[in-house]
């Protein structure tokens, strides 16, 4: 890296997540905004795989931010269930049977006229 000053940056931080005192993730995050904003570190050819280098030693791999994957979804086709002609009877009875007992509000409406 030719930027001295994230090179002290980068040892500072270092200690501080050495000693708990600040969380890896806010270093890498730190690191990234000094690049951005550095005119020295934007011009840096070899910065990027540094940081890259720093990354991997500081964060756990489970922390490392990942770009996202593309889903694939898989095309799930309606699955056909054959039914007895016993078992649509017995359904059809029992919704004849629960009608009964539900009154229909237009039926009780005529009587009462």
């Amino acid at each position: 890296m030719e930027c001295e000053r994230l090179n002290r940056l980068v040892r500072s931080w270092f200690l501080q997540v050495r000693d708990e005192a600040m969380a890896p993730a806010r270093m890498v995050e730190f690191m990234e905004k000094h690049i951005n904003e550095c005119e020295i570190c934007l011009s840096d050819p070899d910065v990027q795989y540094e940081v890259k280098k720093i990354t991997t030693i500081v964060l756990p791999e489970s922390k490392i931010i990942k770009p996202a994957k593309k889903a694939k979804v898989k095309k799930v086709e309606p699955v056909k269930e054959e039914i007895s002609k016993e078992e649509t009877g017995k359904e059809e009875n029992q919704v004849q049977d629960r009608d009964k007992d539900v009154k229909d509000p237009e039926e009780s409406e005529n009587k009462k006229e």
